[in-house]
């Protein structure tokens, strides 16, 4: 899950794993696996960031406690 900004200035978070395609039309629009889209305030390049960043996350193994 990543942090976004809607244009409107709230806050939400997305299931990174449901992004189809990111691209800057100016405006940064985000379009899910399932046909929606979402424009967001962040560019192109802070998404994919995120989104790889969450990616790398869920595949770290944590050593046992």
């Amino acid at each position: 899950m990543i942090a976004l900004t809607k244009l409107s200035g709230a806050r939400f978070i997305l299931n990174a794993e449901k992004i189809r395609t990111v691209e800057e039309t100016p405006d940064t629009i985000i379009t899910l696996t399932t046909g929606d889209r979402v424009m967001v305030r962040e560019t192109a390049r802070e998404v994919v960031d995120r989104a790889v960043e969450y990616g790398r996350r869920l595949r770290t193994v944590l050593p046992p406690t």
